[in-house]
């Protein structure tokens, strides 16, 4: 008690004191569970395409590890985007600190001076050239003075079809190039507004498999180290919760090693994958990409390889779709995959 300070007084201060001291030390008290479901989990942006496929799959084990725990809901969390650009503006803007992108977008925004870092691969292959079961092609040379949609210049697609012209001794000038969102290829190509189209999955699956297209050129057979969706991290997320990143890093690559460990993992995927949590699509289609051929998309080797990148950053220069050379440095951060520790995917 202050000297001549009233008891009355004296006695208000003390549960005061005492009020600040409970609220402190309440969140301390708490049960784990119920502390981790005051947190807000990271939102991860990602497509409904097979080349993002290692992200519900990491996302759904975190969650079942979780539940199993009784350690309330994920840290991190799908939410399903309908394009690139819609990506682009919200890790732009900042409403979504984590995304699958696009590499090359990823070195332009980059060169632009929006602070971002790729952490990780997120599969290998998965593109394909598509054409009516009934064309004349044959060959890629076949394609000459044809219309191929594409999904945008941005895309690696776009270098996949650069490299397949080049190859046949053919510029861009020698096919009219159409931009087009890569869920409605299938129907263009039914009808015979495009004559061919080049995408990933499981947009080529979906026609093929209905029975009026097919496959006339794989990355699997034509660009074996092909990559294109990554993940991708705002540099402020990077700085204030390094932890977070490493997990989702972790659980990443651990599900790329589990999808690629045997057909039965891949069933299994197919069916989390389509449901409405993530992809809301046909297990079926996505079933089929991962059946025919078994490699048509990997996920097992997601190593983070400088020439892969610099590669990329060539081609896309050539193309015109970045204005000059991104250093590496710049718009890759190897440290969480250089930390990578194994987590279990236990569905």
């Amino acid at each position: 008690m202050m000297p001549d300070e009233p008891a009355t007084l004296h006695a208000l201060r003390r549960r005061q004191v005492l009020k600040s001291a409970l609220a402190a030390a309440a969140p301390l008290m708490l049960p784990a569970p119920v502390q981790a479901a005051a947190a807000k989990p990271l939102i991860v942006g990602g497509l409904p395409v097979t080349c993002n496929l290692t992200l519900p799959i990491a996302c759904q084990a975190r969650t079942r590890v979780n539940e199993q725990r009784g350690a309330g809901p994920s840290p991190f969390a799908y939410a399903k985007f309908s394009g690139w650009p819609e990506v682009k503006e919200s890790l732009m803007t900042g409403r979504i600190q984590a995304a699958y992108m696009l590499a090359p977008l990823v070195m332009d925004l980059v060169d632009s001076r929006i602070p971002l870092k790729i952490v990780s691969l997120g599969h290998r292959s998965g593109a394909v050239i598509m054409v009516r079961t009934d064309s004349p092609a044959r060959t890629f040379r076949d394609l000459r003075g044809k219309s191929i949609a594409i999904p945008s210049r941005f895309a690696v697609d776009f270098l996949f079809l650069r490299k397949m012209l080049a190859r046949a001794g053919m510029t861009p000038k020698d096919i009219t190039l159409i931009e087009m969102a890569p869920p409605d290829m299938p129907a263009a190509l039914y009808a015979r507004a495009v004559d061919a189209y080049c995408t990933g999955e499981p947009f080529g699956a979906a026609a093929q498999r209905a029975g009026y297209a097919r496959p006339l050129a794989m990355t699997r057979d034509e660009w074996r180290n092909y990559i294109c969706c990554v993940l991708t991290v705002r540099e402020d997320l990077i700085r204030t919760d390094r932890p977070l990143v490493q997990d989702l890093v972790n659980h990443i690559q651990s599900a790329g090693d589990w999808l690629d460990k045997g057909p039965a993992n891949r069933d299994k995927a197919a069916h989390i994958a389509a449901s409405r949590t993530y992809f809301g699509q046909d297990p079926k289609i996505i079933k089929f990409v991962m059946d025919n051929p078994e490699d048509r998309v990997t996920y097992g080797d997601l190593r983070m390889i400088r020439a892969e990148f610099d590669e990329l950053m060539q081609l896309s220069v050539e193309a015109g779709t970045l204005k000059r050379p991104v250093a590496y440095e710049r718009y890759v951060d190897e440290s969480f995959y250089r930390n990578i520790k194994p987590v279990p995917i236990p569905l």
